[in-house]
């Protein structure tokens, strides 16, 4: 039976994923999901597990917060903003743009042709690098957390494997 693990947009389950292929018989599948769905695989079972960008609905879910990523802002590589190695809140003040209906993929277009600011983890904006467009790292904005997900009801033991995986235990630990 295949091991479903969702993965929003510019989580890397890669590595955990070769892990987890090289320990176990079952197949597991990477599934991208978006922020705006992120929890509701979990939540309906579609999804064993998933990597979620914090927050989310913690009503149901076991979660263990994994790592944080910083925020950036993508920009067109000619705005005077790239003379800064950094940026602040403030600075971004006058980019303000309505991004509404547009998929990141879209903004970052946008955003090449050298009209507003985007800013999003780091992890986002890599996934989207360009030759138009650079990043900075907005210093007054808090990182945001990535965590792992499950039902809290959730008593597949394949759950815990997974945790040992992500947590480095080896295949030969006590605990796996």
């Amino acid at each position: 039976m295949t091991f479903h693990l969702g993965f929003v947009t510019g989580a890397t389950p890669d590595k955990w994923a070769g892990t987890w292929r090289e320990r176990q018989r079952e197949p597991i599948e990477l599934v991208p999901v978006t922020e705006d769905v992120q929890e509701h695989g979990v939540r309906t079972g579609a999804l064993d597990m998933a990597l979620v960008r914090l927050p989310v609905d913690r009503e149901g879910l076991h979660l263990i917060p994994l790592y944080d990523e910083l925020p950036v802002a993508v920009m067109n590589v000619d705005n005077t903003l790239t003379l800064l190695d950094e940026v602040t809140t403030e600075d971004l003040a006058d980019e303000h743009q309505d991004w509404t209906g547009l998929t990141v993929r879209e903004i970052v277009e946008t955003v090449g042709a050298g009209t507003g600011v985007l800013v999003v983890p780091m992890s986002v904006a890599r996934l989207h690098q360009r030759k138009d467009v650079t990043y900075r790292t907005v210093t007054d904005l808090e990182p945001t957390k990535v965590g792992l997900a499950w039902l809290v009801d959730n008593e597949d033991p394949r759950i815990q494997t997974f945790i040992g995986i992500v947590r480095g235990r080896s295949d030969r630990s006590s605990r796996g």
